[in-house]
């Protein structure tokens, strides 16, 4: 059997605590290791943002450092786990440390993680912007945002509502004065 060192990454606290997605990713990587004959002899997270560097992820760091030491790869379960952004995948790859990415396959060519990790760049622009128009809208409503903007929304003057005066009094509009 070969060794080799995992490497898992939730992105909040509440992933952390839950415990979902490392269980999730535990799962995936543990297949793949016994289809592929590796040996799991450690393993390291993070409860951190894939934006943050390497210096800000001690489990990274010492997964690395550790597989650096054994001289085996660290795998983990999809590349997004490591990170979201081509520049930190490349200079992971610049390390010289072989990392497998289970979803893709332990044959993966460093051209493929290039694609792969420019996808999940993409990936990442479209959620963002997709969580802030969600965002966005919700707080126009008022029913999502921090008090100062549910406060600003509030002290908007209120939209005024007008219906048809009865014709016995005189046949204009009134204010419903909401």
């Amino acid at each position: 059997m070969k060794n080799a060192i995992v490497y898992r990454r939730v992105s909040t606290s509440e992933q952390g605590k839950s415990g979902l997605g490392l269980e999730a990713q535990t799962e995936a990587v543990q297949r793949f290791c016994a289809a592929e004959g590796f040996q799991i002899i450690g393993e390291y997270e993070d409860i951190a943002s894939g934006k943050l560097a390497l210096e800000d992820r001690p489990g990274l760091a010492t997964a690395l450092a550790t597989a650096r030491a054994l001289r085996c790869p660290v795998i983990v379960s999809k590349l997004d786990r490591l990170s979201r952004d081509v520049a930190f995948i490349s200079s992971l790859m610049a390390r010289g440390v072989p990392f497998i990415v289970a979803e893709l396959g332990v044959d993966t060519d460093p051209f493929v993680l290039h694609l792969y990790a420019a996808l999940s760049e993409k990936e990442r622009r479209l959620i963002s912007q997709r969580t802030k128009a969600a965002l966005a809208s919700k707080v126009g409503t008022g029913k999502l945002g921090n008090h100062t903007n549910l406060k600003r929304l509030k002290r908007r003057a209120p939209p005024v509502m007008w219906r048809p005066r009865p014709s016995s009094l005189g046949g204009s509009w009134e204010s419903l004065g909401t």
